[in-house]
């Protein structure tokens, strides 16, 4: 089961790189391409999901998967972006937000359907973090985020989603984000938390990563860097790996 290995690496002190990919930024082609990429290279787990997709998400699940058997969680941005071909779901509820649609209305209405698939469901509480820069999460979700050095009400917020009962934490920058959340900010959480962290959005460079690692965060999720550049893939593995 992912959950019982993010579990296993937690106890260990072993970090997961997680792989985000938007199936609008791709073709057949390169979801190839990725995929070899990350099964070169050993990535953990894939996500799969945007804040808008034109593209058919069915239809990336099924090119990943057939070209590898790492495990491909969704991480949807909508109630469209649902399909019981992935192995996974973050089921993720934005409680930095005050936007009920965001917090549990949409899942009331995906919980039957989630109930009758196979899908894996990780319930995860989201906490969008300003970065300095409008994201598509905060336009789409219709919601603040936490201000960059506000910790204190960070550490309250992760404290508060996993009392709730969410199994994991995720402190999102957001996607493209200029700079990566606030190390000091992963520590605190993390030290007030017992469920994994998972760190997201604005890591582009090895420094980043390794202070992200250093700060504590379980899962580091990369997509926008390997958008620009996937060569740099071999070199965050290499990271997380030899961590």
């Amino acid at each position: 089961m992912i959950y019982n290995n993010i579990l296993q690496r937690q106890k260990q002190n072993k970090k997961q790189l997680a792989l985000l990919i938007d199936p609008d930024k791709h073709n057949t082609q390169s979801l190839f391409e990725v995929t070899q990429k990350a099964k070169e290279n050993k990535v953990d787990f894939i996500l799969i999901g945007g804040s808008i997709i034109s593209n058919s998400i069915e239809e990336a699940i099924e090119t990943v998967k057939k070209n590898c058997t790492i495990p491909v969680v969704l991480f949807p941005g909508s109630l469209l972006q649902i399909s019981n071909k992935a192995d996974g779901i973050l089921l993720s509820s934005l409680i930095s937000g005050r936007n009920p649609d965001f917090l549990i209305g949409n899942h009331v209405v995906v919980a039957p359907l989630l109930k009758k698939s196979k899908l894996e469901i990780l319930s995860t509480g989201y906490i969008l973090i300003d970065s300095g820069a409008s994201t598509s999460v905060a336009y789409m979700s219709n919601s603040t985020p936490i201000p960059y050095n506000k910790t204190d009400i960070a550490v309250a917020t992760a404290i508060a989603g996993e009392m709730i009962g969410h199994k994991l934490i995720y402190l999102e920058a957001g996607s493209g984000a200029p700079k990566p959340v606030d190390t000091e900010m992963v520590k605190e959480v993390k030290k007030n938390i017992n469920v994994p962290l998972i760190v997201g959005g604005g890591i582009s460079t090895t420094n980043d990563l390794i202070s992200i690692c250093d700060a504590g965060a379980d899962v580091i999720v990369i997509g926008t860097a390997f958008e620009k550049n996937l060569n740099l893939l071999k070199d965050f593995s290499e990271v997380i790996h030899n961590y």
